[in-house]
């Protein structure tokens, strides 16, 4: 397989950005567009230049650090397939555009975390979910705070009252199973920040790489957080 790989990019956040086109070669129809980096940065470095800046760690889809916009579509360069994100022999890829850039394809997504602090998401005590509450817990347990759902998100921009579904997923996780007190507050913020603000557009619905069931999750927390109704199956 070959390609063009075409990367935005910018040394630092007060230069402006720009393309760079790099041929990029492959025998592997499997090779996704991390392990395409990792071997262009190793040419680059080779050669005595500036190696793409990126984040990575697991490589496996669990961590979500390597979220960016791959051929118009947010994703995890691991699990972006080079032959399937190709479009006329090119591979666009650029920093997510709703973030901060600190440099290439890294951004600053810190915002994420501020928002959860303000939406206190954690427990004080141990709880067990039960019944259907449990895979509905666990479902929402696996947002990677990547920010894909939020690149693609009419409605969310940083900085914003909006959380979003990075915000969604674990208030949805906790807010059946804490006590009164803390459950009232969460449900209190819960409508501040992400109910009131959803434009019910599901555009994030076919975008999570982890693929939460975010409509099924949005209903029944909407029903307990909102609604005061019981969680559905």
């Amino acid at each position: 397989m070959q390609a063009i790989l075409e990367i935005l990019r910018r040394a630092s956040a007060e230069e402006a950005p720009h393309w760079e086109q790099f041929p990029y070669e492959t025998a592997d129809e499997n090779e996704t567009v991390a392990t395409a980096l990792v071997r262009l940065n190793e040419v680059l470095c080779a050669a005595g230049k500036n190696p793409i800046r990126w984040e990575c760690s697991c490589l496996q889809k669990k961590c979500g650090a390597c979220a960016m916009v791959i051929s118009g579509k947010p994703m995890l360069a691991c699990d972006a397939k080079l032959t399937d994100v190709q479009k006329h022999g090119a591979v666009r890829i650029e920093p997510l555009r709703k973030f901060p850039v600190i440099t290439d394809l890294i951004v600053d997504r810190s915002i994420l975390f501020e928002n959860l602090r303000t939406l206190s998401v954690w427990l004080e005590q141990a709880v067990i979910a039960q019944g259907d509450r449990a895979a509905l817990a666990y479902d929402a347990s696996r947002c990677l705070q990547c920010g894909c759902c939020l690149e693609i998100c009419p409605n969310f921009c940083p900085g914003g009252s909006f959380f979003g579904m990075a915000g969604f997923a674990p208030a949805a996780r906790l807010i059946a199973e804490l006590p009164k007190a803390q459950r009232d507050a969460l449900c209190k913020a819960y409508r501040a920040h992400i109910y009131e603000g959803c434009g019910k557009s599901l555009a994030c619905r076919n975008i999570c790489p982890a693929g939460i069931d975010i409509e099924h999750l949005m209903v029944n927390t909407n029903a307990a957080a909102v609604w005061k109704l019981p969680w559905r199956k």
